[in-house]
């Protein structure tokens, strides 16, 4: 719900414990005595075993021309199904919930009913959601909440607890109780994609990681494999992949919110740009990758003119992205225009160790429904970013991307995306 051509996902998080206006109306008040009564009763099997092994979950979507990857999560009991959008970018987990429902947008599965299981004001979840010193509990039974997406999207409701249905990879079942947003009055961002909710993979207490993690279930390593063929595959544990064949740079010690390496240089065909100290996040909410307007504006310039001489012309009647070019027949693939354009690459530099994040034209261009090359490079001041830039699901094609919370460091290598892994033996 979070993804788009141009849209953003950098996501920022706060509640509010006493809505102002209508949300603290009586009807409000009603349908949460109501919904949330105390004569209400759900069960729980929540299995406490590590069971050594990961819980991986296949993902359906593209970059282009869908513009989203999402995930299948059974929640409640009995477990039913909820496509949700995955983004790294923010922590909460929610659901469109008829709790009843103020305003909900088109979704492909029923609104999610709530358990009775109402998540405390002073539940360190809820307090975890709030900037220091702003945790007021005028309503301590319950945890209301709003998330504010920088794409102008929103979710208003309250957290509640309920049972998921995973596997481990070994077969062994498990059924937690965790803390989720009872969505009752959405507002769709200029990115809005059908789903029922977002998977919040960030790395605050409120994530679905975290919890598994607080409750002994998962290591706290999430990580991904998106294809450039579509599809791919979401993980949480770090046992399906061997940590040495992994390049590894650590997570800033300055900017913690998010997942970020710090800042990089950006080369351009092996050589340096000129753009250094760029503030650099992965983001899978975010389709395409941004950069501040300074960096897109130089990055654009170097790409024109690179293509002066050649056979490929700006293609300004294809508003599939800001920048497209045409050849003299339309092109079916990246790999009838790789010649053209050269390599990019990030190059970061932790506790005196540098490491190199390549994108090959494979990881920044797209082919438009008209034939047209289209630059998946955009100007994230315009949407909002400043000077922050994200690293989106376009760049981060065909290889497995790990995110390892307990040792503080960010991993990629190239792998088989198409190939759910049941081992260490994915890798090509």
């Amino acid at each position: 719900m979070r993804k788009g051509e141009v849209g953003f996902v950098l996501v920022v998080v706060f509640l509010l414990l006493g809505f102002s206006s209508a949300s603290t109306d009586d009807k409000y008040q009603r349908w949460r005595k109501s919904m949330f009564s105390p004569d209400s009763t759900t069960t729980s099997s929540l299995l406490m075993n590590r069971a050594g092994s990961s819980i991986v979950f296949p993902i359906h979507g593209n970059v282009y021309p869908t513009g989203y990857y999402n995930v299948t999560l059974f929640v409640g009991q009995p477990a039913k199904p909820y496509f949700l959008d995955l983004d790294t970018g923010s922590d909460l987990t929610w659901l469109q919930c008829d709790a009843p429902c103020v305003q909900c947008t088109p979704a492909p599965h029923p609104l999610y009913r709530p358990s009775n299981d109402l998540v405390i004001c002073k539940d360190p979840i809820c307090e975890s959601l709030h900037a220091p010193g702003e945790h007021k509990c005028e309503n301590p039974e319950q945890c209301d909440y709003e998330v504010g997406y920088a794409d102008g999207g929103s979710s208003l409701g309250v957290l509640v607890r309920d049972v998921f249905a995973f596997n481990y990879t070994n077969g062994v079942r498990l059924n937690p109780r965790l803390a989720l947003g009872c969505g009752y009055d959405q507002l769709p961002g200029t990115s809005y994609h059908p789903l029922d909710g977002i998977l919040g993979l960030g790395r605050g207490k409120s994530s679905i990681l975290s919890q598994l993690h607080d409750q002994n279930l998962v290591r706290n390593v999430i990580g991904h494999c998106l294809s450039g063929r579509g599809g791919g595959y979401l993980f949480f544990g770090d046992d399906l992949y061997d940590s040495s064949r992994v390049v590894w740079t650590s997570m800033s010690s300055d900017y913690t919110k998010h997942y970020s390496p710090g800042v990089a240089e950006l080369f351009f065909g092996g050589k340096s740009s000129g753009l250094k100290n760029l503030l650099m996040i992965f983001d899978s909410g975010s389709s395409y990758t941004y950069l501040n307007s300074k960096a897109y504006q130089a990055l654009t310039s170097m790409i024109k003119k690179e293509l002066m001489g050649k056979s490929l012309k700006e293609a300004v009647d294809d508003q599939t992205l800001s920048l497209c070019w045409k050849g003299r027949k339309p092109f079916k693939s990246i790999r009838d225009v790789k010649k053209y354009f050269k390599t990019l690459a990030l190059s970061f530099t932790n506790e005196r160790t540098k490491t190199v994040y390549e994108l090959t034209p494979e990881a920044y261009l797209i082919i438009s429904s008209k034939g047209n090359v289209c630059l998946g490079i955009l100007n994230g001041t315009e949407v909002g970013l400043q000077d922050l830039n994200l690293i989106g699901d376009i760049s981060m094609q065909d290889r497995m991307v790990i995110f390892d919370n307990d040792k503080q460091r960010i991993g990629w290598i190239p792998a088989n995306c198409d190939r759910l892994p049941k081992s260490k033996t994915m890798y090509i």
